[in-house]
């Protein structure tokens, strides 16, 4: 295992696509291996594609890029700056507040950053905002996207670690909500110290906030109706999936009449990339997810962590730890798949909820897409709006510490998490 590791970093330091540094290294477990035929890698990449529960990645990733088609994004901003640009640091709070509601239809924390620095950006920085600080607020708002359902990341976790999506999806509504405040807060504070505070600015009427609020319907019903769908037992988690790319067309044509053929046309071909990149890595790592649990790796890392811890809270701390280290060199998608396998038996093990896990796990190693050194939303964002990447640095750390802050009550107060799962199941 210590081979393929080391094989697997080597060809990512030399810029080798993930799924390609993914697939030779688990292949060379079977080519080293005396007991194990090499055919049996080649099943084992046949075998992962043939799950109906991964059928939900497909459908999400294809209804999130309808939907920013079909004119959702735009209503969302609307309702987002009538909402909160009237409070210091208001573009500030635009962003954490549309990342928080376009969690609910993209589901990618990358995407999200990406549409929100060419939306936002610009407008931040002509307004007096530094561009590092308008950097790692979008970023790092992005981060809610990784809990707030439909979240690829959830979906991906709970298929690799056998762990209900429904309840996944439920859990990570209050985090979400709650990583929105804490963000919030920080970008207030910041922006009093600042003097990022529009004096013309005034609080929305209510008749102005309910207008808004209709115009922005459909999208702010979406991740309701997937929620109560899963729960009400009328579709399963791949089934709504389904359902989310019917309800984006049938939004786009005929409520908001804005998905035209050319858009839906443009919409499957960002899709098909995205599944592509994401298909292939999950297809390689079914290979190195076999080669962990038949090495007992698991059983091996578990052995060392309760071997010198005892408490729960503070064996899962350790991993998360380690899982924030790894979330700094590679990408969440990969660590999901390559991971799960290995950390959630050892939280069962120790008594901890594999949906409260998920969670944490979740936003730990999203969070990786937005600090250095291969940080691939706080790259786009640097890129998009021409900042520094020590200017983003410097001005994230309120953000962070929020971020930590957050994970530490999330970890320590459960409750927060499993509430509405354990209420609805």
């Amino acid at each position: 295992m210590i081979t393929i590791s080391l094989v697997f970093l080597a060809f990512l330091l030399l810029g080798m696509p993930v799924a390609f540094a993914i697939g030779i290294s688990g292949f060379l477990f079977f080519v080293l291996s005396d007991v194990m035929p090499t055919s049996i890698g080649v099943q084992k990449i046949a075998s992962v594609s043939q799950s109906f529960p991964l059928l939900a990645v497909p459908f999400f990733v294809l209804a999130g890029h309808l939907m920013n088609e079909s004119g959702i994004t735009e209503r969302l901003f609307r309702f987002s700056h009538v909402a909160v640009s009237w409070m210091a640091g208001g573009l500030a709070q635009v962003s954490i507040i549309l990342s928080t509601l376009m969690g609910g239809v993209s589901g990618s924390a990358v995407a999200d950053a990406a549409m929100e620095a060419r939306v936002l950006g610009p407008t931040m920085i002509e307004k007096g905002y530094s561009r590092g600080y308008s950097a790692a607020v979008i970023a790092l708002s992005s981060l809610i996207t990784a809990t707030i359902p439909p979240s690829l990341g959830l979906i991906l976790y709970g298929y690799v670690g056998n762990v209900s999506i429904g309840r996944l999806f439920l859990a990570g509504i209050v985090p979400g909500l709650l990583m929105m405040v804490f963000l919030m807060v920080a970008a207030y504070v910041v922006a009093r110290r600042r003097g990022y505070v529009d004096a013309a600015a005034k609080r929305p009427t209510a008749r102005a906030l309910f207008s808004a609020t209709l115009d922005a319907k459909w999208a702010i019903a979406f991740p309701i109706l997937l929620v109560v769908s899963i729960r009400g037992g009328v579709f399963t988690p791949s089934e709504v999936g389904a359902f989310a790319v019917v309800y984006a067309v049938l939004v786009g044509l005929f409520a908001h009449r804005a998905l035209t053929p050319a858009k839906m046309l443009r919409a499957a071909g960002h899709a098909v990339e995205d599944i592509g990149m994401i298909m292939l890595i999950i297809l390689m790592s079914g290979m190195i997810g076999f080669a962990i649990i038949f090495d007992q790796v698991p059983q091996a890392i578990a052995g060392t962590l309760l071997g010198g811890l005892s408490q729960p809270q503070m064996i899962v701390a350790a991993i998360l730890a380690m899982l924030f280290v790894a979330g700094l060199f590679v990408e969440s998608t990969v660590l999901v798949l390559l991971l799960t396998p290995i950390f959630v038996p050892i939280i069962q093990k120790i008594g901890f909820d594999p949906v409260h896990f998920g969670i944490l796990m979740m936003t730990i190693v999203t969070l990786g897409s937005m600090t250095p050194p291969v940080g691939v939303a706080m790259y786009t964002v640097c890129s998009l709006i021409d900042c520094r990447v020590e200017d983003y640095i410097r001005e994230s750390i309120p953000f962070l510490v929020a971020i930590v802050v957050l994970v530490a009550l999330l970890l320590f107060v459960p409750q927060l998490s499993l509430f509405l799962p354990n209420l609805a199941f």
